[in-house]
């Protein structure tokens, strides 16, 4: 289980990364855009047309892979000022339960977005803006992106069963 958790640990890095490649490219695409919107090149048109649409579903794109890697770090917020206040057993449990919880939603997630994503594919629609793309292009990180983390919860509630009974110290904390 040790390697199994090591080996997800290891992509949802490499998704991370991914992640920051896009945010220098989103970057990279916002500044060309508004540097050809107010520096008149030579028969080139001002602006980027599709920089926008791009650098929107960049940022959806980072998101969704940057999220099991975040949720693994404990980057996440939290507030944990209760979880602070009661008698720590107390506090584990409501960890399980949170977690639990958490597991349940990216779960109904992953089914739902499959479901939408299918329908989109099916139903040959398309998202038609500056650029013309098939709509299930964007729908599809939704479900990949919560399979990873309801697959993250897990771990979480294995360390958690193997760790101290208390709440967790690996989180952005607000006490």
């Amino acid at each position: 289980m040790q390697q199994l958790d090591a080996a997800f640990a290891r992509l949802i890095e490499g998704l991370a990364v991914l992640a920051s490649l896009l945010l220098l490219a989103m970057l990279l695409i916002i500044c060309g855009d508004v540097f050809t919107r107010n520096i008149a090149i030579p028969g080139m048109g001002r602006g980027i047309a599709w920089a926008n649409e791009v650098s929107e579903m960049l940022l959806y794109l980072m998101t969704m892979l940057a999220a099991p890697w975040l949720l693994r770090q404990g980057q996440h917020i939290r507030v944990d000022i209760l979880l602070r206040a009661l008698p720590r057993f107390a506090a584990w449990c409501c960890e399980w339960v949170a977690d639990l919880f958490g597991f349940v939603c990216c779960c109904w997630m992953v089914w739902y977005g499959a479901i939408v994503t299918y329908k989109s594919f099916a139903d040959n629609a398309m998202s038609i803006k500056t650029l013309v793309t098939p709509e299930w292009w964007s729908l599809a990180p939704l479900p990949v992106a919560f399979a990873l983390l309801a697959i993250e919860m897990l771990f979480r509630m294995r360390r958690l069963a193997l760790g101290e009974r208390g709440p967790r110290d690996d989180a952005v904390s607000a006490a």
